[in-house]
C-alpha cells in the first residue's frame, strides 16, 4: 500500500544504503524473531509438564550461534540481541555497541535454511504457552523471504534474500542481467565460464569484501577470455574476438581494440590482479562497482560473438 504523502510526492525518499544501523538491525532481527517457533525443532524448549515442545529455547540458540556465526551479537542476558545506543549528556555522540552487520545477514540465511512449518496445538494456560508440532515441510520459507525483503526495501537497504536463501547485494545501475547470466552458462570454454560464474556470484554476495574479490575475478575472466581460441596464441585469439565483435568494421575494430587495451592497463596498474606496492590503491568502495561494470560490459558483449 502507498500512503497519501507517497502518492502525492510529498515524502522525502529514503536513503538507499548498504549500512545496517542499529535501528535497521532491530527491524531485521525482529522479523527473524517472529519465526522463532519455526526453528524450535532445532532448539526446543520443553514443556515442564512433559507435553513436548512449547517454543524456542533462545539460550540454546544463542549458545549455538557462538560457533555457527561467531560474530553475531549476543546480549548480556545471553540471547541474540541488537546493538545498544547509549546517550550520554556529557558526550555529543551516543555510544553504540560494536556489532558485525554481516553476521546478521548470515543469521537471516540461517533462519531461511532452518524454518519449518508448524502446528500450534492446545494452549497451556498455567505456563502461558502453546504446544508445537513441527511438520516436515518448509512452505513458510517463502513467507519469511517476502517479509525479510519487505524489511530491506522499507529501510532502504540494498540487499535481497533470493529464492535459494542467500542474501545478495542490490547494485544500482548494474549491467548484470538475466541475459548475461544465460550467456555465461552457454560458454564452451570451461575455465572462462567458471571464472565468470564465480565473479557474478561473489559480486552479488553481501560479504564486505565482495566488490573487491569480484573485480579481481572478473579481470581474471577477461584475461582468460583473450585466450578463448586455444589453437591460437593470446594476441591472435583476442584479435579474432575483436574482429567478430566488429563484424569487420575498422571503426569498431579500433574501438574494441582500445577498450581491450585500456582494461588490460587498468588491471595491471590498479590493485586488482596484482598487489605490489607500486599498484594504485582502490580507496573508495564505489570504484569497485565502476570497474566491475566496465569490465563486465565488454565481456558480456564479447560473449555474444564467441563461436
Amino acid at each position: 500500500m502507498s500512503y497519501y504523502t507517497e502518492r502525492h510526492g510529498m515524502r522525502t525518499p529514503i536513503e538507499l544504503t548498504y549500512e545496517i544501523d542499529p535501528g535497521k538491525y532491530r527491524i531485521l532481527l525482529g522479523c527473524c524473531e517472529k519465526y522463532y517457533d519455526n526453528i524450535a525443532w532445532k532448539y526446543p524448549e520443553e514443556c515442564e509438564d512433559g507435553r513436548g515442545c512449547c517454543g524456542l529455547d533462545k539460550w540454546k540458540l544463542a549458545e549455538e550461534m557462538k560457533y555457527e556465526i561467531p560474530s553475531l551479537l549476543i546480549s548480556d542476558s545471553g540471547e541474540i540481541g541488537v546493538p545498544r545506543v547509549i546517550h550520554n549528556v556529557f558526550k555529543e555522540e551516543p555510544e553504540v555497541d560494536e556489532y558485525d552487520q554481516y553476521a546478521l545477514l548470515d543469521f537471516i540465511e540461517f533462519m531461511f535454511e532452518n524454518v519449518r512449518d508448524i502446528l500450534r496445538g492446545d494452549y497451556h494456560k498455567f505456563f502461558n504457552h502453546y504446544h508445537i508440532t513441527t511438520k516436515t515441510t518448509s512452505v513458510i520459507r517463502e513467507q519469511f523471504k517476502d517479509e525479510i525483503n519487505a524489511s530491506f526495501e522499507k529501510t532502504g537497504l540494498l540487499y535481497t534474500l533470493n529464492m535459494n536463501g542467500e542474501v545478495e547485494r542490490i547494485v544500482e545501475n548494474s549491467v548484470i542481467s538475466a541475459d548475461i547470466s544465460n550467456s555465461v552458462s552457454t560458454i564452451k570454454e570451461q575455465g572462462t565460464k567458471e571464472l565468470l560464474q564465480e565473479a557474478l556470484a561473489i559480486y552479488r554476495s553481501h560479504d564486505s569484501n565482495a566488490s573487491r574479490d569480484a573485480v579481481e575475478k572478473i579481470w581474471d575472466a577477461f584475461e582468460r577470455l583473450k585466450t578463448y581460441y586455444t589453437q591460437l596464441d593470446k594476441k591472435a585469439s583476442a584479435d579474432t574476438i575483436i574482429n567478430d565483435m566488429a563484424d569487420g568494421s575498422s571503426d569498431y575494430i579500433s574501438l574494441f581494440e582500445e577498450e581491450f587495451q585500456k582494461l588490460t592497463k587498468i588491471g595491471n596498474s590498479f590493485r586488482i590482479r596484482h598487489h605490489e606496492t607500486n599498484k594504485i590503491e582502490i580507496k573508495d568502495r564505489r570504484y569497485y562497482d565502476y570497474f566491475f561494470n566496465r569490465c563486465l560490459s565488454l565481456v558480456a558483449l564479447a560473449l555474444q560473438y564467441l563461436k
